[in-house]
């Protein structure tokens, strides 16, 4: 797919790491994107050095070299991943109906640019699906001969949505305490290990104690009863873990995973049902804590 040229612009997502923004710019720049949306965090002032590491981040911007629309949206001071991150996309969308978004770490296969592109003109006007990812946590199990399967989780190391279903965000998840006191959770997990999971989170979210934008994300999207597209092979591999990284310092078999290229044309499902078996293995593996988690990385890191 190298000499795809697609037509969605691209949403790109930096902070302070030069390397893998480079990296990331690179595989933006195969695929020729005729508008480029930059958002950029400021650096921390209690943080020697990071100012510098900013705008060499925002330096790789400048090797632009093909037809494109740059616009970018630079924060001065840093506003944290929280409303960074959020507000950043607000601005994406107020500029564009939809987009492909990358963040700094997230090194896309060229197949996954066109895999969203489909995805977006195939499901724009389809309020049932709220995001197109370019992840697949399965490591290995094919869930179906189709192209996709859809999901309840909303993993955005890569993806795409529509305006239409991001206006649905609220960083500040307002409507929280109306589903934690009626118990909605169980209602959208059926499970209680995955509701107790998800209630300690989402109250550290609503409390602000946890500085991230993404599970608003998550918790926006089930408020809608809304699905994710997930590939059937993995299209973007997180480059990210460090022990310099926001929220990947972490030693994980999610990191730096291989990536598999998407076969087209695109085998679509013929119903939008989501997978529960897939996301029962993702809320087994990815997400719950304490010692079945970490049996769950043992087994898949030596399986």
């Amino acid at each position: 797919m190298s000499d795809w040229y697609g037509t969605t612009p691209v949403a790109f997502l930096i902070f302070n790491r030069p390397e893998t923004t480079a990296r990331v710019f690179e595989a933006i720049r195969r695929v020729r994107p005729p508008k480029l949306l930059v958002v950029a965090d400021g650096p921390r002032s209690d943080r020697e050095g990071e100012n510098e590491k900013c705008r060499a981040a925002r330096s790789v911007i400048e090797r632009v070299d093909w037809p494109c629309e740059v616009i970018t949206n630079y924060a001065d001071t840093n506003l944290g991943c929280r409303t960074r991150i959020s507000s950043g996309l607000d601005w994406v969308f107020a500029n564009v109906d939809e987009a492909i978004i990358l963040e700094d770490d997230c090194l896309p296969d060229p197949s996954f640019f066109p895999f969203c592109e489909e995805l977006l003109a195939r499901y724009r006007d389809d309020d049932r699906i709220m995001m197109i990812s370019g992840d697949n946590f399965q490591f290995g199990r094919r869930r179906g001969p189709q192209s996709y399967y859809f999901s309840q989780y909303t993993h955005i190391w890569g993806w795409a949505t529509w305006k239409r279903a991001w206006r649905r965000y609220d960083v500040g998840m307002k409507l929280w305490p109306t589903v934690r006191e009626g118990e909605w959770l169980f209602d959208i997990l059926g499970d209680r290990r995955s509701v107790t999971y998800w209630t300690n989170i989402f109250d550290r979210v609503h409390q602000e104690k946890i500085n991230t934008w993404d599970c608003q994300w998550m918790f926006s999207c089930w408020l809608e009863s809304g699905l994710s597209i997930m590939p059937c092979t993995n299209l973007v591999s997180n480059i990210g873990f460090a022990s310099d990284a926001t929220h990947t310092s972490r030693r994980s078999p999610f990191s730096n995973m291989a990536v598999v290229p998407t076969r087209f044309p695109l085998q679509h499902p013929s119903f939008v049902i989501r997978d529960a078996k897939a996301d029962s293995f993702t809320q087994h593996t990815h997400y719950h804590p304490g010692r079945l988690r970490r049996l769950a990385y043992r087994f898949l890191r030596f399986r």
